[in-house]
Parts: C-alpha cells; sequence; structure tokens
C-alpha cells in the first residue's frame, strides 16, 4: 500500500487531531477530486508497519486518531493498519468515495465517511450533500458536525 502523503489534520474528524494518511491507487477519478495525485497506483511511498508504528508512537498523547483518505481496495492491508492504531490506543476513521464498504473492514473503525464528490452537491458541510460522516458503532450520521450553522 502506497501513501503520498501524511499530515496531521483537525477538521475532517471533528473533535480530534487526526494523523492523516492518503492512500494512492483511487480508481473512482471523481470529477472535481480535490486529490486527482491519489489515482495512481504506487504514487508516493510503501507505508511499511515500521514507518507507521514510528508516526504512532511519535504522536502517541497527542494525536487521538488515525484517518486513512482512501485505501479500501487494500482491504487486510488496510485492516492490519488500523488493528494496529488500535492497539496504540487511537479512534480510526477511513474517508471513501464508495457508498458502502464491507463489514469486516466497518468493524475496525471508528468514524467512516462515504459518498463520491459530486461538487453541485458538496461536501460533508453541505446541507444537501450526498456524502455521509458517520460514527460506525452507534451508526450515528454526524454530517452536523460539519455545518458552519
Amino acid at each position: 500500500m502506497f501513501y503520498y502523503d501524511f499530515q496531521v489534520v483537525l477538521q475532517e474528524v471533528p473533535g480530534e487531531i487526526s494523523l492523516c494518511f492518503y492512500i494512492s491507487g483511487c480508481s473512482l477519478h471523481c470529477e472535481g477530486c480535490h486529490s486527482p495525485f491519489l489515482w495512481k497506483e504506487g504514487n508516493g511511498s510503501i507505508l511499511t508497519v515500521d514507518t507507521y508504528k514510528s508516526i504512532l508512537n511519535q504522536y502517541k498523547n497527542l494525536a487521538t486518531c488515525v484517518l486513512f483518505m482512501g485505501g479500501e481496495w487494500h482491504q487486510s492491508k488496510l485492516i492490519s493498519m488500523l488493528q494496529l492504531a488500535k492497539s496504540h490506543h487511537y479512534k480510526t476513521c477511513l474517508y471513501t468515495g464508495e457508498n458502502s464498504i464491507s463489514e469486516d473492514l466497518k468493524t475496525h473503525l471508528t468514524f467512516l465517511k462515504t459518498g463520491k464528490w459530486q461538487q453541485d452537491l458538496g461536501g460533508l458541510e453541505s446541507s444537501v450533500t450526498n456524502q455521509i460522516f458517520t460514527k460506525v458503532p452507534t451508526n450515528q450520521n454526524l454530517n452536523y458536525l460539519f455545518s458552519k450553522n
């Protein structure tokens, strides 16, 4: 599994300081995508277990969540990374353009954003968006947390 970038982000998972990994190889190619550099498989560097553990340890007691922007197409590798994050006491999140993911993958997530980007509908802050941000254990829709009102 290749990651193009790693950032500490504050807005993608409300109330959490998230370690965000941008995974390359997305086949959805949404029109207007803000990250078309993630479409090409192999862009970036291999996310090794050693690199990943090093980042988890570096941000221990500072960050609260690990977020993957994509990667569901590498399900077994992604699940092992999510399990590792949980063993380090992080919450977990996946942003996907798919409308659904496997139940096996879902069981390893605290939060899940689903729905393909559609410019005319907007993102999670839009009242007409097709995207849904869910707290997985309770199946609660948390889109209201992105509203500016």
